[in-house]
């Protein structure tokens, strides 16, 4: 099916920030990601503050989402839904409505395991055909502490090079297709790009990250839902050139697949290899995942950026993040490293 044509507004001049509490009362801060790490990341930041952007990878072609940009030829939503719901609140409005959007039905037919919240959203595209408005809409519906946009308003595919993808060539080097394969392929990940190669930024995306006091990378799925953000030219040239200070936060463990054997550094080493004049601020990582600290802190100065290690892991063992944990890390470097300004 041809894909839809949608309109993408480019914001107004003097447009008003979505926070009731105004511009000068907290820090703004946009958050870039995709997945489970950048919901970690915003259940942590509403916590913090109430101008919060999330910036959403667009590549996503599994499971429902999958399904949705076949059959319509739609943006894939479920990362926008994730992010959605993790901007929910705390009471019973936010709670039930998180829950909803992020139920799945289990059926024998054509529903199965579509979520409801991917629904929602397709159907407001496709109502208002204006991507922007649409998940406006949805966050207004849900009362969610924070804006979600699409980094791209087109679908995207998402390549890999691969060395050894066939065991049996392990030094061959391969050409891996689509997001979901490449989040659990085997091998080495050598590097990513993104199909079309320049895609169009959303423009509410450019300039909520060249309007920001603090840009949040990561953590996430480190090649299918991190380094996309660089690879779209207007989005990387907004992070190069925003007065906002950037904040790179590193997964808790390698991930099985497109990571594995990682150190925290090589982290750092990938995504510079991507975006070789990309500047950082601070580069947070959880302090029992970082076994040599001044590996890290050498391959953080490359991008001009110090290390600050906190305990943000949930206590279950989990490898996932602690929303109050991780949010007392952000609001700590926005004090120590931002201006003692006007939110304080």
């Amino acid at each position: 099916m041809t894909a839809r044509t949608f309109r993408t507004r480019r914001p107004r001049r003097g447009a008003p920030a979505l926070s009731a509490r105004g511009r000068g009362a907290q820090p703004k801060v946009v958050a870039l990601g995709g997945g489970m790490g950048l919901s970690a990341s915003l259940a942590a930041l509403r916590r913090i503050t109430g101008d919060l952007t999330a910036v959403v990878t667009v590549a996503d072609d599994g499971g429902s989402s999958g399904r949705l940009r076949a059959e319509l030829g739609v943006l894939p939503p479920g990362d926008l839904r994730k992010a959605l719901a993790a901007l929910c609140g705390d009471d019973d409005w936010g709670q039930t409505w998180a829950r909803v959007i992020q139920h799945r039905f289990q059926s024998q037919g054509e529903l199965h395991e579509h979520a409801v919240g991917n629904l929602l959203i397709v159907a407001l595209w496709e109502q208002l055909g204006d991507h922007v408005q649409a998940l406006d809409l949805v966050g207004k519906l849900l009362g969610a502490h924070g804006r979600v946009l699409p980094m791209s308003a087109v679908p995207l595919e998402l390549q890999a090079l691969v060395r050894g993808h066939d065991p049996a060539y392990p030094d061959e080097v391969n050409t891996v297709r689509g997001q979901a394969t490449v989040a659990l392929t085997p091998g080495d990940v050598q590097s990513v790009h993104l199909v079309p190669h320049d895609p169009p930024a959303v423009p509410e995306a450019v300039a909520a990250v060249r309007d920001a006091d603090w840009v949040v990378l990561g953590p996430g799925s480190w090649f299918s839902s991190v380094i996309p953000h660089l690879l779209v030219p207007e989005l990387l040239e907004a992070l190069m050139e925003t007065k906002a200070r950037r904040v790179l936060s590193l997964n808790l463990a390698p991930q099985p697949g497109e990571t594995d054997g990682f150190s925290p550094q090589r982290h750092l080493e990938v995504l510079g290899r991507h975006a070789p004049k990309l500047a950082l601020d601070v580069v947070l990582a959880d302090q029992a995942a970082v076994p040599d600290r001044e590996s890290l802190s050498d391959a953080a100065s490359r991008f001009g950026a110090a290390v600050e290690l906190a305990p943000v892991a949930a206590h279950d063992s989990s490898a996932v993040h602690d929303p109050e944990l991780l949010a007392a890390a952000y609001d700590r470097i926005f004090r120590m490293h931002g201006r003692i300004g006007p939110w304080r």
